[in-house]
């Protein structure tokens, strides 16, 4: 067989030729790598922040940028590096996404000062974006009916573990303080990990491509600039007042996004074709699943980003401690992962909405006792928060893509992983606002605690949209 494979139509997939053959998990565990890297960035840093502010001086919006431009750069370029996939071969684009990620890691680990901080920050995730589309688009053409199922939970576990184990990392790389690297070597531990990643790639991915056109390059430039509008001005304005240019940019920003989806209908019309296929919201399952994975995708980046400054500048703790204390959520998270097969067998959609009000409840336990002496106090609520990311996180994927074709697998997935980038970011700056409105003359246990029942609050629009969902899905 070729290494290089068109995919039309689903008889045309790598696997799918000959659904009895051993499935091949040595490309998973490739992709796999990637994926870990790419959202093990997007939370590591959050140990690592009051160490940041110490050592380079980092204002409050840096330290906020840090995480979201990171996040927002990743949010932009997911839709571009879907379509890019889809044209020039998926494991091209995952090779040299990979490459850059690396490489920008290695920036971000010697940055002299938080600006030059913040701009590899903001190259890396771009590097992410290319890479990370990728990985779904390949696991949807590589693997069929119960073996993409496995694929896919795979996904959602690299991307639980990364998120919930990354603190514990993170706080055991600064803790060990290798060759006097301190916080740095959150981000020099990629160069390794990504050189070995690049080794095994290109021998074990076969290439693949979607629906060959020319790249929108029109639509990529309003939809990066609809992005920027949003976050941007959510996370700068706090810490300047919220000057004139903030509101500009959020009333600019919905005329952005209906300029790009008039301009999208334009090119479909006329026979070009479109950053961005509108004909997949036709999809009940993809449009009302996007929306729920943007909805959630809110919470857990925020909640680790207000809980890193919790223990460290609230309760004083190391980032070492802080990653054990971190490390409870990640029980909680694989208690999920080792029911979430059977729980969504029987509930199917509705795991998403019990999974998203656990989170809810968790956060409210640890409001109720934020203001503690004791650190085992947050343990039963940080558990309960970890099985709620997981009884969603570990079926989403699967449950949006599952009714998707494989020639729109590369944009399919760019837009799903869009959505839970964009609302990564967007929670980052709406919690970042509420935290420090909230921190008055210092008491961060207060401005935690507020952050806490806000995003309480805000995983039951989840729950809520999952309802939309139509009832048989593929688990």
């Amino acid at each position: 067989m070729s290494t290089t494979t068109e995919y039309p139509t689903r008889a045309d997939d790598v696997t799918a030729a000959d659904p009895s053959d051993s499935v091949r998990w040595g490309p998973l565990l490739v992709v796999l790598a990637g994926t870990f890297m790419t959202f093990l960035d997007f939370f590591i840093v959050n140990v690592a922040l009051p160490s940041i502010h110490d050592e380079l001086g980092a204002g409050p919006d840096a330290v906020q940028l840090v995480v979201a431009g990171y996040g927002l750069a990743f949010a932009v370029g997911m839709i571009s590096g879907g379509r890019l996939g889809d044209l020039y071969g998926r494991r091209r684009m995952f090779i040299i996404g990979l490459a850059l990620f690396t490489l920008t890691s290695a920036a971000c680990g010697l940055a002299p000062n938080a600006g030059l901080l913040v701009t590899a920050r903001v190259a890396q995730g771009a590097a992410g974006a290319l890479m990370t589309p990728q990985v779904l688009a390949i696991l949807g053409t590589m693997y069929t009916g119960a073996h993409r199922a496995k694929a896919f939970a795979a996904y959602g576990l690299a991307m639980g573990i990364a998120g919930v184990l990354g603190q514990l990392l993170g706080g055991a790389l600064i803790q060990a303080d290798i060759g006097g690297s301190g916080w740095r070597g959150i981000f020099l531990i990629n160069v390794p990990v990504g050189l070995l990643a690049l080794l095994l790639a290109g021998r074990s991915i076969p290439e693949s491509h979607g629906l060959r056109s020319r790249l929108d390059l029109t639509g990529t430039a309003l939809v990066t600039t609809s992005l920027v509008a949003i976050v941007l001005p959510l996370v700068e304005g706090q810490q300047h007042g919220w000057p004139l240019w903030t509101w500009v940019s959020l009333g600019a920003a919905p005329l952005l996004l209906a300029v790009f989806l008039v301009h999208q209908l334009a090119r479909r019309s006329s026979g070009r074709s479109p950053l961005v296929d509108l004909s997949l919201f036709g999809n009940r399952t993809f449009a009302f699943g996007s929306l729920a994975s943007l909805s959630f995708s809110v919470v857990p980046p925020a909640f680790f980003f207000v809980l890193a400054l919790y223990l460290q500048q609230g309760r004083g703790f190391t980032p070492l401690f802080s990653g054990v204390i971190f490390a409870a959520v990640g029980a909680g998270f694989f208690a999920a992962m080792l029911t979430a097969q059977q729980m969504t067998a029987r509930l199917g959609r509705q795991i998403l909405a019990l999974g998203a009000l656990t989170v809810a409840g968790g956060c409210a336990a640890l409001a109720l006792v934020a203001g503690t002496s004791s650190s085992l106090a947050l343990t039963p609520g940080l558990v309960i928060t970890g099985f709620g990311i997981g009884m969603v996180l570990v079926p989403l994927s699967d449950m949006v893509l599952a009714q998707v074709a494989p020639e729109h697998a590369g944009a399919a997935s760019g837009l799903l992983s869009t959505a839970q980038q964009v609302g990564g970011a967007l929670g980052v700056a709406v919690i970042g606002v509420v935290f420090y409105r909230s921190l008055g003359g210092g008491e961060v246990v207060h401005a935690f605690t507020v952050s806490a029942w806000v995003l309480a609050g805000l995983t039951g629009l989840t729950a809520v949209l999952v309802q939309l969902l139509p009832r048989p899905v593929s688990g």
